[in-house]
């Protein structure tokens, strides 16, 4: 699976990138929304990991840049420190299939929900 996580916090992005490389995925790393934007382009992730409150471009904003069609082939899963705002109605209103909270409890648990997540989205367009 191609994943790509965007976050601008370098410790969130290489536990995240680390837990998936483990597991056998090829991941691409951006530190903000800008070069999320360019990755997602480039490289059409099949999971995408998406900070919500970033400088620049916010995870959001990059939802509504990417355009729905586009975010839509993916399984986005928004994350955020700042949770108060941002839930899973409000994640699933942007498009995203999960809201996680940061900091992560056990990071290998957010990888497996990650690929529960793309399975079962891809069992449903087979189907």
């Amino acid at each position: 699976m191609k994943i790509l996580i965007v976050d601008d916090e370098p410790l969130v992005r290489k536990s995240l990138s680390r837990a998936c490389l483990a597991k056998g995925h090829r991941v691409t790393e951006a530190a903000d929304g800008t070069e999320g934007l360019a990755a997602w382009r480039e490289q059409g992730p099949d999971l995408v990991f998406l900070d919500v409150l970033m400088p620049g471009l916010s995870g959001p904003r990059l939802l509504d840049e990417i355009g729905e069609a586009e975010a839509r082939r993916a399984v986005v899963i928004l994350m955020s420190a700042y949770s108060g705002e941002h839930n899973m109605e409000t994640a699933q209103a942007m498009g995203a299939a999960l809201f996680i909270p940061k900091p992560f409890d056990d990071i290998f648990e957010v990888v497996d929900k990650a690929e529960a997540l793309f399975a079962e989205r891809s069992a449903r367009q087979k189907g």
